[in-house]
């Protein structure tokens, strides 16, 4: 019991850092061809996808990966908020609306996945 709480614990933790890692890049781009490519957005986002779904997949239930998805939309929630001296990590923009809006329907996703079982055929 014990364990199953420290390891919650390290989970939300784990997608908290994430969180706080994305909602920082997400605004970063790189103009190629004369077209704005928002890369921080994009690998954040691929980033929080594979984060979730590698949790799903090697854990049997699905609080692990709730822990994860809890401790991610938390921190980008709490930094989406004015600071005390009025800065603001994500700006009112369309990468902004994507990730605060992405992760969300990502953990919604793979939360509700269904546990894919394999029969093994030599059993």
């Amino acid at each position: 019991m014990v364990a199953r709480i420290i390891n919650s614990v390290l989970l939300f933790c784990a997608g908290a850092i994430f969180g706080f890692i994305g909602t920082v890049a997400h605004q970063s781009s790189v103009t190629l061809a004369g077209i704005s490519v928002p890369w921080g957005l994009i690998v954040a986002l691929v980033g929080s996808a594979c984060l979730l779904a590698g949790i799903r997949l090697v854990s049997i239930g699905r609080i692990p990966t709730l822990m994860v998805a809890l401790g991610l939309l938390i921190s980008i929630t709490v930094l989406s908020f004015k600071s005390a001296g009025g800065s603001v990590l994500i700006p009112d923009n369309l990468a902004g609306k994507v990730w605060v809006i992405a992760p969300v329907v990502i953990a919604a996703i793979v939360i509700a996945w269904p546990r894919v079982v394999r029969v093994r055929a030599d059993a």
